[in-house]
């Protein structure tokens, strides 16, 4: 008996066709977003290995004749290094007080109860409202009392404190099961016990997202250093990359020497981006939850 055959229906037909051209057009899209987003990246790298006339001559896109000969110059001439020393030292010191500071503070909200919790807790998230740049001014006024001025204390306190890095572990401490903190109790585990043991284990994710979230944050503080330090020797990356601005040549800035600090001063937090990406994806995905 001959096997009948159905004819194939308009869906079955397109859809193959269909799915491939929309399938490149979703990745010609992110490939042309990718370029775009990057463009600014590329055409520094390029820029950093041309001399003075070369930058200035807008039709050359490629690679220059410094080579890396303008790294070794924004590193040995300028100092640069020294500014990127001092940014990894505040950015660490930054990460590990905030992430303490808030740890303590979020097991504090959750697992204890005071007077009047809520409202301090309310008070914690106002302070969102009022950022560093708003209140420079009282606290300058408040550094030059304690003499911390054109200090580290002076470039670092100021942001250890967090009401975001308080929020997000005080969610993900509601988020663990009750009957794990209950048995907890009945076993006599004290709270810093508790918080070594048990909630920092389970919350390895969240503490390397928020601790790849404040490095970045920090290191890209330009105003507050700017006006508090005033040792050169002592001031972070962002305000090196200001200082190279002087370098002139011929009456001309040297974009070469710029570009060449500004892509030195993207490296580390690039570098830690990387290889803790996968955690701050959770932070991300938890934050969205």
């Amino acid at each position: 008996m001959a096997t009948q055959t159905t004819p194939e229906s308009g869906l079955e037909r397109f859809l193959p066709g269909d799915v491939d051209a929309e399938r490149v057009l979703v990745h010609g899209g992110i490939i042309f977003s990718i370029l775009m987003m990057g463009l600014p990246l590329i055409l520094a790298l390029i820029m950093s290995t041309q001399n003075t006339t070369e930058v200035y001559q807008t039709t050359n896109l490629g690679i220059g004749s410094q080579g890396l000969s303008n790294y070794r110059e924004v590193l040995v001439d300028y100092g640069f290094g020294k500014y990127i020393i001092n940014s990894i030292v505040m950015s660490l010191i930054i990460v590990v007080g905030k992430v303490t500071l808030s740890l303590f503070a979020a097991l504090a909200l959750v697992y204890y109860r005071f007077p009047y919790e809520r409202a301090v807790f309310m008070f914690i998230l106002l302070t969102l409202l009022l950022p560093v740049p708003v209140r420079i001014v009282p606290l300058f006024d408040l550094m030059a009392q304690l003499g911390w001025g054109n200090t580290l204390m002076a470039i670092t306190g100021p942001y250890i404190a967090s009401a975001t890095a308080v929020f997000l572990f005080r969610q993900h401490f509601m988020s663990i099961p009750a009957s794990l903190v209950e048995n907890a109790r009945l076993d006599g585990v004290g709270p810093l016990t508790f918080l070594w043991r048990v909630l920092i284990p389970m919350s390895k994710g969240m503490i390397a997202g928020v601790s790849v979230i404040t490095f970045i944050y920090a290191w890209n503080r330009y105003l507050w250093p700017l006006i508090i330090m005033t040792d050169q020797n002592k001031q972070v990356v962002q305000v090196g990359v200001r200082y190279l601005q002087a370098a002139s040549q011929s009456g001309l800035t040297k974009w070469g020497i710029i570009m060449a600090g500004a892509v030195l001063a993207l490296l580390p937090p690039l570098v830690v981006l990387i290889v803790m990406h996968r955690p701050l994806q959770e932070t991300l995905t938890i934050q969205q939850k």
